[in-house]
């Protein structure tokens, strides 16, 4: 299939960090976070890259997150831990070359995705617990570089 057949078939729409998004599921099992707010225990999406949005921009979710590779081509994580040192994953069927098909996002951590060649990548989050949007922070050039300047020229394009 190509990009347009897989954003029909899987009813993917525009996500707000760039690429295309569907919800699959939440958890009817709900947990009660510190700040006394419910969440799902566990939901799930597809989410996908394309040519024409290559990049899921910077930002941080409170959630761990479990990236799940499908297809297409390789996604490039690029991940700041709290401590601001950045690691790069490639998510990918290309084991033998260093890619991987499943990739752990620890909540707290600062993370962007590329589509640096091909058609499309294709990939599954797992979400623990469950995504609410009050829950992401999209990035803002004044505070990644306030809190990076040493990582601001390699991830200012990643930052809108």
């Amino acid at each position: 299939m190509n990009k347009q057949q897989l954003i029909e078939k899987l009813s993917l729409e525009p996500h707000i960090e760039g690429g295309y998004f569907s919800r699959t599921y939440s958890s009817g099992l709900k947990t009660e976070l510190p700040n006394s707010k419910q969440r799902c225990l566990l939901s799930s999406i597809f989410y996908m890259l394309t040519d024409d949005s290559p990049i899921g921009h910077l930002h941080k979710n409170k959630s761990d997150i479990i990236h799940y590779f499908h297809g297409g081509s390789a996604l490039t994580y690029l991940i700041i831990d709290p401590d601001g040192n950045l690691d790069r994953k490639v998510l990918g069927f290309d084991l033998d070359g260093g890619q991987q098909l499943q990739l752990l996002v620890r909540g707290g951590c600062w993370k962007a995705t590329v589509l640096e060649a091909g058609e499309f990548g294709l990939i599954s989050e797992a979400v623990s617990p469950g995504f609410e949007y009050e829950d992401m922070e999209l990035a803002k050039p004044e505070i990644i570089k306030n809190q990076f300047p040493h990582l601001w020229d390699r991830i200012s394009k990643y930052v809108r």
